[in-house]
């Protein structure tokens, strides 16, 4: 039997500390390992597979795609990315521009190059970017400079414009820093998540959005995790009576392949011009492919409405284990898909809670090392619901209580 742990430590730069099992195949909600065994996937890949594993419509799209051409480099006209990008324009701003890239860090960088540009060419003598403490915007050294985690970017070289911090959900301190020091913009993640996810209150985004029109400053927010429906609606932001001037996006929209990018309103939407920005890759036809067909699962088949409804029974059910069990359980935040549960065990009972959900075949992730972080795809069942919440209930009382 091929040990493949022991090959990816002998092949592969330990970067990440990675499960002990070896994915052989995924069909649904599961993935297979080597050995035949299945876990329920209540993280998809780190919030991409928001359909699941090998949704029918998105095998399709691979195919048909796959048929014709999967790459052509940036300098010819592209059908599906056209077409994508049309529609996440009409769906957010209705006026407004996009460029593709292929990761959420990639779309950090471009957007870092947007505002930097705009305020160059705006002339109104600011600079830098504000953003939440604890926040994660990617591990590019551009990104890195805004990803306010020591342990993410420990001693790496920085570049040079500033950064602001800012509480969360401190508007005063918004406002303050804002008056200050002049910078361009604003990025913010709605919902942090590698940063535990911790929801923005509806008041300080509003402060953001309004504090931005006051001070001619771009208003940014980062969805590459929230976005593509995770939340409950196809952005997160648009829980809200909110209009930021640019969205980053990654993860979900492609459909399982890299894909990522901004979509900029009208205010910045010019500001790229031919030789400003660019990659090889990107925009993938194949990955704009299966946007389109993320898209149509969404918003023309309802998985956007059954997504919400299912997301609503998960989070009843944890509800009331934490109304049972409130010693344990001390908090539950997020939205739609995207949920923290926070307890008041160490990081060390977090992590072997983990470890004994994996051996009853359930993948959940671990954030800010004690926020049990769930990213479920919208193709959850009933009877998945229940089998994790059983699961969860039964270590609670066989461990905790």
């Amino acid at each position: 039997m091929t040990d493949w742990q022991a090959l990816d430590q002998t092949y592969i730069m330990p970067t990440v500390k990675r499960y002990p099992i070896a994915i052989a195949h995924a069909e649904g909600n599961y993935l297979i390992d080597t050995e035949g065994n299945r876990y329920l996937d209540l993280f998809t890949g780190l919030a991409v597979n928001i359909l699941g594993h090998s949704h029918p419509r998105i095998m399709q799209a691979l195919n048909e795609q796959g048929h014709k051409f999967l790459h052509i480099s940036n300098l010819f006209l592209n059908p599906p990315a056209i077409r994508l990008a049309e529609r996440l324009i009409q769906h957010t701003f209705g006026r407004g521009k996009i460029y593709f890239c292929n990761s959420g860090a990639e779309a950090t960088e471009a957007a870092i190059k947007l505002i930097h540009k705009w305020a160059a060419r705006e002339r109104n003598g600011k600079d830098g970017i504000v953003v939440v403490k604890n926040s994660f915007h990617g591990r590019t050294l551009g990104a890195l400079r805004l990803t306010r985690q020591p342990s993410v970017y420990q001693d790496f070289p920085q570049p040079a414009f500033p950064v602001y911090e800012v509480e969360i959900n401190n508007a005063n301190e918004l406002r303050e820093i804002c008056r200050a020091y002049h910078p361009a913009a604003v990025l913010v993640e709605p919902i942090l998540g590698s940063g535990g996810v911790v929801s923005l209150s509806k008041e300080f985004l509003q402060a953001i959005a309004d504090t931005c029109a006051e001070e001619n400053m771009l208003f940014c927010i980062d969805e590459i995790q929230t976005g593509i429906g995770r939340t409950g609606t196809l952005f997160a932001y648009q829980h809200f009576a909110l209009q930021p001037d640019v969205i980053l996006f990654a993860k979900g929209v492609g459909g399982g392949l890299p894909l990522g990018g901004i979509i900029v309103g009208e205010k910045a939407a010019d500001v790229f011009q031919p030789g400003d920005h660019g990659t090889t890759f990107a925009p993938s036809p194949l990955s704009a492919a299966l946007g389109n067909a993320v898209l149509d699962v969404l918003l023309n088949e309802g998985q956007l409405e059954k997504g919400r409804q299912t997301a609503d029974e998960l989070w009843n059910q944890l509800y009331r284990l934490q109304e049972k069990y409130p010693g344990v359980i001390s908090h539950i935040d997020g939205k739609g898909m995207m949920l923290g549960i926070r307890t008041t065990r160490s990081a060390e009972e977090i992590a072997d809670l983990r470890h004994g959900f994996l051996k009853q075949g359930i993948l959940v992730n671990v954030t800010a090392k004690t926020v049990i972080r769930l990213l479920p795809p919208l193709t959850l069942t009933s009877e998945e619901i229940q089998f994790f919440i059983q699961t969860l209930e039964t270590y609670i009382r066989e461990k905790f209580v």
